[in-house]
């Protein structure tokens, strides 16, 4: 088997190893979101900031559910020089968000403290949560969601390809179920 097959075949294993139900629970979060006429808040750091940016413009264009993402460099570069990386999530946050609003939170690690800190400013804030995170199982952000999914994997890209097909996957089924006229 080539190093690829391999690579695929593990992939494909990160893939499957999740629950389904905690995907469709996400899945109605963010109808219940729309028709609540709130508003999802997407963050992630590095390549999750990238998946962040992905899925709340496909939630925006596709699902047409109201988004935003906070990958604007003016905004970090203020943020964290005004009030530190660790807590940059958290002011944007507590300036963006509403009670009501649901904030999906993206971290391979699950350890950056400026997720840990959103994630607790988002709570106090009146804010439903989501995270995603991978490599360990008790990492810091995993038990701060409403839902909490988890990737299984100690690599950075194949953690953040699985959150990314798992993301879109659940836009995908937010359009099939609008063509079907629900």
């Amino acid at each position: 088997m080539s190093y690829y097959n391999a690579y695929f075949d593990r992939l494909a294993s990160h893939l499957n190893d999740v629950d389904t139900a905690d995907l469709d629970q996400v899945a109605e979060l963010l109808v219940e979101t729309q028709r609540r006429a709130r508003k999802v808040i997407v963050v992630g750091n590095g390549g999750s900031a990238a998946i962040s940016s992905h899925l709340s413009l496909d939630l925006v264009k596709a699902a047409g559910i109201r988004a935003i993402n906070f990958n604007e460099a003016s905004l970090l570069t203020c943020f964290g020089n005004d009030y530190g990386y660790e807590h940059w999530v958290a002011k944007a946050i507590g300036f963006y968000g509403d009670p009501g609003d649901l904030a999906i939170l993206i971290s391979s690690s699950g350890q950056s403290q400026n997720m840990i800190n959103g994630a607790l400013a988002a709570k106090a804030q009146g804010l439903r949560i989501v995270t995603f995170s991978g490599f360990r199982a008790e990492n810091p952000l995993r038990g701060l969601g409403d839902i909490n999914i988890w990737a299984d994997s100690q690599s950075y890209n194949l953690v953040e390809m699985t959150h990314q097909v798992w993301l879109l996957s659940i836009i995908d089924k937010l359009i099939d179920e609008k063509g079907a006229g629900r």
